[in-house]
């Protein structure tokens, strides 16, 4: 199989930006993925994915990227009448449009692909979090499906599902199903706290999060409620921000400087599945995306040496550990909570501080991932740095079905 190779990765900083634009947050990631694989310009990219879910909400819909980029045509720094597909798949945008990028050089379809994904959730007129950009993500159309589904898991999970009230069902469905867990698996609140006290550990070295500051497990605890069992501080925050990759084949990287070769990551695996409304026993969909990448890969669990999971909750940072095989199916609280994913643990996760504290941008989330795991894997990651890393691995879920996201896509990164 072609190989697809990062030689390039960039993020903005996470965080509330009222006065920057869609147009602006994309040029700084674009203009810094390239300064990223030491390019003065990107005449070379001939395919390019630009990643957004909400940008319909300033009224601009259908050709996203085609607008915010071109600004950078008229300007002579991205070439003209390059393709461009804009793709919107929920929190998992621009994951999934590395995924396509990758199959895209590998099938020799392109030489240099571009992915770059920018989100504004924050009002630029109030300065507040815009939670109407995920009104339309439970479907919408069969509205009587998730409100049984979720009447019957709230039954089983002994926490009753809710709405009205300000209250927002994607933590609720989160917290549904950590109840299930401490239930079933006698996970206990304290260990979410510890998952997410690690969070803002890693996110307080990372110059990009959202959230910098350190804290513990009590006062995890002791943050406001959101929804039983999870606190403000087990919970990702709404922010702006955009993060962009740059994709080549084998031969394009060949023809690259050293010093572009000697930092070029290579794209193991892109491995992606879809969600259902699935019994609250069944393993979720993140196992068989996971399933997928370790098969493309070679690899196992055992071997991937640092993770970036989607943690819109602590809850996630749990689970995870448990559907990517990095422990037993119902040990994640014990695992998380003996040290295992914090700093030095046997798989840190999250170094970045996770969606928990880095923020979660959603159409640029799961590029910021990657680019994460590139500095690891490149041993750039500062404070941050797992020694001796040389497999990284990434999780990015998106939407919601029941229990399950919509779509999930589990990426396998190795130092070249």
């Amino acid at each position: 199989m072609a190989e697809a190779w990062l030689i390039g990765a960039f993020s903005t900083a996470f965080g509330k930006k009222p006065d920057r634009s869609y147009k602006d947050l994309t040029r700084e990631a674009y203009l810094g993925v390239l300064a990223d694989a030491g390019m003065d310009g990107g005449a070379e990219v001939d395919l390019a994915w630009f990643g957004n879910c909400t940008m319909h909400m300033d009224r601009q819909a259908n050709s996203r990227g085609q607008v915010c980029m071109a600004p950078l045509v008229g300007e002579g720094l991205f070439p003209e009448r390059v393709p461009l597909v804009n793709i919107e798949n929920a929190c998992a945008t621009t994951a999934s449009a590395l995924a396509a990028a990758t199959f895209a050089v590998r099938a020799g379809a392109s030489r240099l692909g571009l992915v770059i994904g920018a989100e504004k959730l924050i009002d630029s007129d109030t300065g507040r979090g815009r939670f109407e950009a995920f009104d339309g993500t439970l479907d919408q159309f069969d509205p009587e499906e998730w409100r049984s589904y979720y009447a019957s898991a709230g039954e089983a999970s002994g926490k009753p599902f809710e709405v009205g009230g300000g209250r927002t069902p994607f933590m609720d469905t989160y917290a549904m199903q950590a109840c299930y867990h401490m239930k079933r698996h006698g996970t206990t609140q304290r260990q979410f706290a510890v998952a997410a006290a690690n969070a803002h550990n890693f996110g307080a070295d990372n110059e990009r999060a959202q959230y910098r500051f350190r804290t513990t497990p009590e006062k995890v605890l002791a943050d406001r409620e959101i929804s039983y069992p999870l606190t403000r501080a087990m919970c990702a925050p709404m922010g702006d921000g955009a993060a962009a990759l740059l994709v080549a084949s084998e031969d394009f990287l060949r023809d690259c400087p050293p010093p572009v070769r000697e930092r070029a990551v290579r794209v193991r695996a892109c491995g992606l599945s879809g969600g259902k409304y699935r019994a609250l026993d069944e393993r979720g969909l993140s196992y068989a995306a996971a399933q997928r990448a370790y098969a493309q890969a070679g690899v196992a669990p055992a071997d991937i040496d640092v993770a970036e999971v989607h943690d819109a909750t602590a809850f996630s940072h749990l689970y995870q550990c448990e559907m990517l095989g990095f422990c037993p199916e119902g040990e994640g609280g014990r695992f998380v909570e003996s040290g295992e994913t914090g700093p030095g643990g046997r798989i840190p996760l999250n170094t970045s501080g996770g969606l928990i504290a880095k923020g979660h941008p959603i159409g640029a989330t799961g590029a910021s991932m990657i680019v994460e795991l590139a500095e690891q894997l490149r041993g750039e990651a500062g404070a941050r740095q797992v020694p001796g890393a040389r497999l990284g691995l990434a999780e990015n879920g998106g939407g919601v079905i029941g229990f399950d996201e919509a779509v999930c896509v589990v990426t396998i990164l190795e130092r070249g």
